[in-house]
């Protein structure tokens, strides 16, 4: 059979989940409808949001269904009169067993790491953050538990010294658009082995849990590399950020969130974590544990996103702070 006979439901919300749900109307797939979260009042006018899959469904003139609770009997009714043969998942929320278990050949979730490694909401973040120089996405059927079903199939992609979670986000969502269309084949020709994630000692994994503004606070007396590899996997979001005041003003401590950074190796014991030096022309570097973090772009409460050299055309007594642990 083609994967082109199937009834396809398919399930997510952020833009990670769209370009697989365009390529799967472009490539001919039978996508019967779309199921997204709830449209979320946001912003200062507390205007309602639609999620990023539902316009796109709505471009595409797919249905869309939008439960506040997966369980709801009218929700499941109009999922059950789509007539499913496979559902896919990209991005969503934990599905009860009657949505999962729907579809006759069952439903199989995209994640954005090489599973088993990297379970959770925040996979990307975590493996730039813990210098890992490899990741990838991963295809695996739904079960109980989170991220815990029968792995599919898996493509592996490097991540480079440069790579932010911007850029690997972007790279992981069109590789995984591919791996999404390659399980849609193999699932319609009886094609898979799923593997199974037993037998693993869970002391040998890495967890992925959701990011808050207070896991994004850079700790100054880090090693230089962990604090490079901590901004490069939250920039440019959530962004990493730190607290900084003028020493001896008694002024409050000011915030700022930094972009970009590149460590610079350096024995000086003498020098606080936190301290700060500049020319007040070109850099400004802040020391951590083993040497200095030279950053490259910044953005203080209340002001634009800037590099150093904008910065500093007008902040004259940058030396005059400290960047708190």
């Amino acid at each position: 059979m083609s994967g082109k006979e199937l009834r396809i439901v398919f399930m997510g919300t952020p833009e990670f989940a769209v370009p697989s749900l365009r390529a799967l109307v472009a490539g001919g797939y039978h996508v019967v409808g779309v199921v997204t979260t709830p449209d979320k009042p946001a912003g200062r006018g507390q205007r309602l949001h639609e999620s990023d899959v539902k316009i796109a469904a709505r471009e595409l003139g797919l249905p869309v269904l939008q439960p506040v609770k997966l369980r709801d009997p009218e929700f499941i009714e109009a999922l059950q009169a789509w007539k499913p043969d496979l559902g896919i998942v990209i991005a969503f929320r934990m599905l009860p067993e009657v949505v999962w278990a729907m579809p006759r050949l069952g439903t199989f979730n995209l994640h954005a790491s090489l599973l088993p490694q990297y379970r959770g909401a925040a996979p990307i973040n975590w493996a730039i953050i813990n210098g890992e120089r490899e990741t990838g996405v991963t295809t695996f059927l739904l079960n109980h538990e989170i991220d815990k079903g029968a792995i599919i199939g898996q493509i592996r992609v490097p991540i480079g010294e440069e790579d932010t979670i911007g850029t690997m986000y972007d790279r992981l969502m069109q590789i995984g658009t591919g791996l999404v269309l390659e399980t849609v084949e193999r699932i319609a020709a009886g094609d898979i082995q799923p593997i199974e994630q037993e037998g693993i000692d869970e002391s040998t994994l890495h967890p992925a849990p959701k990011i808050f503004k207070e896991d994004c606070r850079i700790d100054w007396t880090q090693p230089g590399k962990r604090i490079v590899d901590f901004i490069r996997g939250l920039s440019p979001y959530p962004a990493a950020w730190t607290a900084m005041y003028r020493e001896g003003s008694g002024e409050e401590a000011l915030t700022a969130k930094i972009f970009a950074a590149k460590f610079e190796a350096a024995d000086h014991a003498e020098i606080a974590c936190g301290t700060v030096e500049s020319d007040g022309r070109s850099f400004i570097r802040v020391a951590c544990a083993d040497g200095w973090i030279r950053l490259g772009e910044l953005q203080i409460a209340g002001k634009k996103r800037l590099s150093v050299h904008d910065l500093l055309l007008g902040w004259r007594d940058v030396q005059q702070y400290k960047f708190e642990k």
